[in-house]
């Protein structure tokens, strides 16, 4: 299994519609990977590793798939769709990471 982590750094003066985010990027992107997707979290930053500290990521989005091809046969045909809506919700560049799942509980 494989986690393909999506994630927003928060940085002074930027923009990020989490309502948009939540309900309408988020059930468009599930919509769209259908059943290759094998699970799906997403979350907001509170606070960095001290109460005081601002939080490194506004969102963090985690996606699950079996394997990186059955990733990217999901999302190359409807790239230009997901990655056309980030402009409605944020002008932070996302930072992704594909990772393998070693350990999960």
């Amino acid at each position: 299994m494989v986690k393909i982590s999506v994630l927003y750094p928060g940085k002074p003066g930027s923009r990020f519609d989490g309502e948009y985010y939540f309900n309408e990027h988020m059930p468009m992107v599930i919509r769209l990977l259908g059943p290759a997707l094998k699970a799906v979290s997403v979350e907001t930053g509170i606070s960095g590793a001290m109460p005081e500290q601002p939080a490194p990521y506004v969102t963090v989005c985690h996606l699950t798939f079996e394997s990186p091809a059955a990733f990217y046969e999901a999302f190359v045909p409807h790239a230009a769709t997901i990655q056309g809506d980030i402009p409605k919700y944020t002008d932070i560049e996302p930072i992704i990471q594909i990772g393998e799942i070693r350990l999960s509980r």
